[in-house]
């Protein structure tokens, strides 16, 4: 066994650990997380919030950054989940036959799993948001969701932890890198403004 088998076994084992920590109201949580519609009040607030605190232009250019963030972890994710074409635990009939707790159905469509967008768009949004607000709560809040997001990946089946660690990974420095960017010409046009006006 290479090492690449021997960190998939163990991987396969930790998802599964993970996964059978499961109980009927647990269940609902997990499936609310993994819920992408059920955020949209989420990232409203966030926008209006940068908004607030840059003014029209710079909160714009702020939102820009983060949806940025949110296709490149997304598109990269698409290109990566082909080439790697790992399954998804549901779609993995041994993992299935393991006593894998499936909450949300296998995909024919998309079977492949390596790594989680849902992981990875979460902690880019939270990343870079968490970085445009310096909010002392926003930055305890945000990656907390971003980890509950993850998590349930693992709780409906359609996640091994090393596809939502990895997302984690991605989404966060892809989060910080145009966080900065955005920061920088925020702080360019600012100072440019500040000189024309003296």
């Amino acid at each position: 066994m290479n090492w690449i088998q021997t960190l998939e076994f163990w991987d396969q084992k930790a998802t599964l650990a993970i996964n059978s920590l499961n109980s009927p109201w647990s269940d609902q949580i997990w499936l609310f997380f993994s819920d992408k519609l059920v955020w949209v009040p989420l990232y409203l607030l966030i926008a209006v919030l940068l908004v607030k605190k840059y003014g029209w232009i710079n909160g714009l250019i702020s939102i820009v950054s983060i949806a940025l963030c949110i296709t490149c972890v997304d598109q990269g994710c698409n290109l990566i989940k082909d080439a790697v074409a790992r399954l998804r635990p549901c779609n993995n009939p041994d993992i299935v036959s393991q006593g894998l707790h499936i909450l949300a159905a296998p995909s024919a469509r998309y079977p492949y799993g390596f790594f989680s967008a849902h992981a990875g768009n979460a902690m880019a949004f939270a990343t870079a948001s968490a970085l445009l607000l310096k909010n002392k709560t926003w930055k305890i809040i945000l990656p907390l969701w971003a980890i509950l997001v993850g998590l349930s990946r693992i709780f409906v089946g359609k996640h091994f932890l090393g596809d939502v660690l990895v997302g984690w990974i991605i989404g966060d420095w892809i989060g910080a890198a145009l966080a900065w960017l955005a920061l920088k010409l925020i702080s360019a046009r600012t100072a440019k403004s500040s000189h024309a006006s003296a």
